[in-house]
């Protein structure tokens, strides 16, 4: 499975220096722990501050591995930061459109991510031209106080890939469009999430409070 780490800095203690300086420890870590996909979600700062973050947090991720970094929300931030991609919520502009100015910035490999939280969003994601799809929350998200959606949801969003492995065509050179399953995750979940036909897992505390980064990648990776 791919992994998907998504910040959260108020997680951390101490003042704001202190919380971001340990989200860039985090995010370098993750990097260096094999992460696929970082997702840089500070929602409450600035366009500015915002900008001056993705900055360290990407020369934090380049320099210890290869993961991939993703601004949430502001694609003209990850555009300007050389971010990797972005990745949208349902009140920001479609996956079609995000698409579409990164490519007048040549960034024809833009990647662009969409949280979804039913299978019609899927598979409305993958048409609009999505690199991929986070749905959430599949177990209960108890520290928000909502309910989970459960593995069936997860199950009826697979079939609604229209650009599986199985069905490239032939002059698409975009990679195969991946569902990721949040909210509540484990191990042992994790485990549940691939038999039910996710190909990857995101998470929060999954990586930024692990005490096993490495290990627990490695083992998220196989399933």
């Amino acid at each position: 499975m791919l992994t998907y780490y998504i910040t959260d800095r108020l997680l951390f203690s101490g003042d704001e220096h202190a919380r971001r300086e340990q989200l860039l420890r985090a995010a370098a870590d993750a990097s260096a722990a094999g992460v696929d996909y970082i997702q840089l979600r500070e929602k409450d700062l600035s366009p500015r501050a915002l900008e001056s973050l993705a900055r360290q947090v990407l020369r934090a991720v380049r320099e210890n591995g290869t993961s991939r970094l993703l601004v949430n929300h502001r694609a003209d931030v990850a555009l300007a930061v050389g971010a990797d991609g972005v990745h949208l919520t349902g009140q920001d502009i479609s996956a079609a459109e995000a698409r579409a100015i990164a490519t007048t910035f040549g960034r024809q490999n833009f990647l662009v991510g969409v949280s979804c939280r039913s299978p019609q969003e899927v598979r409305r994601a993958e048409s609009d031209g999505a690199s991929f799809a986070v749905l959430a929350p599949i177990f209960e998200k108890a520290s928000a106080g909502l309910p989970g959606i459960g593995l069936e949801a997860l199950r009826a969003a697979v079939p609604a890939l229209l650009h599986s492995a199985n069905a490239v065509e032939a002059h698409d050179t975009r990679p195969p469009f991946t569902l990721f399953a949040l909210g509540g995750l484990t191990l042992e979940r994790a485990a549940f999430c691939a038999k039910a036909g996710a190909g990857g897992v995101a998470g929060i505390r999954l990586f930024q409070q692990c005490d096993a980064l490495a290990a627990t990648v490695r083992r998220l990776h196989s399933l």
